[in-house]
């Protein structure tokens, strides 16, 4: 049954149809032909189910209120904020590039939309400066999954409603991961510059700086009340979604008057579409995990393929967890894989007694890997459709960070407490 349902999806995708159709076909395909005793209307309550838990509303809230931040100033300012005061350093247009990233991150929560924002305005400044393209792109494109591990994150929400995992602790959890790759890529950003002797840019007055600050500490109010919100337990997730749409339009409409509220009609159209593509692979995805569970196929591929019991110890299961996630997102969309691989791998983990929060990250972590990886990271498409850069140019200078990404993994294995040591202060007694 297994070999049939991976038949199927392969055979669709071949042919061309969009991800939630092979999930689909193939879940209804093992219900008609090997339960018989199921209802095929059981798929569609499944389908229902799985975009019912009120988690998923945090989703469309960020994605408006990235829409909104985006569409205004407070994109610019902090990049203006960050160029100010590390500009003038060696390799300090490439260590503004990934430190915006990581700050634009924590306004949109997506990989896609942090290629876009970050890297329309960075790359021809950087390849004016002098460095080389390949190496400015592949910069963008894996910086930019930082914005999958610092909070609000779009994958840690679906993972959340997926294992039943707090998202709240999720998201604190991602911080620690997050900030180290960003230490490790602005550390190699330095190197790579005074290897390729690129002169920094003129050191701003302190002048400069504080007014580039100034016109910045409204924007960065969006992290804090996300993190502090719900790391002083004032809200919830989704109530911090709520809140960082109230923000968002606040600051653009009243304050910055960059916006009009004419403007959210179109705002709230384009945050819809997007919403609804992340909402119909939820449902399809419910439904493929429903079958797999149904059929047991968990255990019989852990168990009797891959060998792996709760009893194979910490380092086997994580290991294997982080490859599995890593070559997945190296063909299908992060979200998908998250969907399918997680009723199998959780399961076991959980049994295992291994926390279930530092699973989510480690799983954050890999799709971010996956999502930059040659053949089909999501973000080599999306910086090829932006930069309009052929496939082997955008993808050439990738392995240095792809290398950089993969050793942050191995550090999270070996060192847990880079990504519960917040979480355990913020949640624990």
């Amino acid at each position: 049954m297994g070999l049939a349902i991976l038949g199927v999806m392969l055979l669709l995708l071949f042919l061309g149809y969009p991800m939630k159709v092979p999930l689909i076909a193939a879940a209804l395909l093992a219900v008609l032909a090997w339960f018989p005793g199921a209802d095929a209307t059981t798929l569609v309550q499944q389908m229902i189910g799985g975009v019912q838990p009120a988690a998923l509303i945090a989703v469309p809230m960020f994605i408006l209120a990235a829409e909104i931040m985006t569409r205004g100033q407070a994109a610019d300012r902090l990049l203006d904020a960050v160029m100010r005061f590390v500009g003038h350093v060696r390799g300090g247009l490439p260590i503004t590039t990934a430190v915006s990233c990581t700050l634009f991150g924590a306004l949109s929560g997506s990989t896609q939309a942090t290629v876009v924002a970050v890297g329309g305005p960075l790359r021809p400044r950087m390849l004016q400066a002098g460095y080389p393209d390949s190496f400015t792109t592949a910069l963008i494109i894996n910086a930019s999954d930082i914005a999958l591990l610092i909070p609000p994150s779009i994958g840690m929400i679906v993972y959340g409603v997926v294992s039943g995992t707090s998202i709240g602790e999720l998201f604190i959890a991602g911080i620690g991961p997050g900030l180290l790759i960003l230490a490790l890529f602005c550390v190699y950003c330095r190197i790579a510059a005074g290897r390729m002797d690129v002169e920094p840019a003129e050191k701003a007055t302190w002048a400069e700086r504080l007014t580039a600050l100034r016109r910045a500490v409204l924007p960065l109010g969006f992290p804090v009340i996300i993190i502090g919100g719900i790391y002083a337990g004032i809200f919830s997730p989704t109530e911090a979604a709520a809140v960082s749409v109230l923000y968002a339009a606040i600051l653009e409409i009243l304050v910055f008057r960059e916006l009009r509220l004419g403007d959210l009609p179109k705002l709230a159209l384009t945050t819809g579409l997007v919403t609804s593509v992340v909402f119909v692979l939820v449902a399809a995805g419910s439904a493929f995990s429903w079958v797999i569970s149904y059929a047991r196929l968990p255990s019989q591929l852990l168990g009797e393929t891959l060998g792996l019991t709760p009893e194979s110890g910490y380092v086997a299961i994580m290991a294997t967890i982080a490859v599995a996630f890593f070559i997945g997102c190296m063909f299908v969309d992060p979200i998908v894989v998250i969907l399918i691989l997680t009723p199998i791998f959780h399961p076991l983990a959980v049994a295992a007694g291994i926390d279930p929060v530092l699973v989510g990250v480690l799983v954050t972590l890999q799709v971010a890997v996956g999502s930059a990886t040659p053949p089909f990271g999501c973000d080599i498409f999306t910086a090829i459709a932006i930069f309009r850069k052929p496939y082997l140019e955008v993808i050439r200078g990738t392995p240095p960070f792809i290398l950089i990404l993969v050793a942050a993994t191995v550090l999270v294995i070996a060192f847990p407490e880079i990504a519960l040591v917040l979480r355990d202060l913020a949640f624990l007694d």
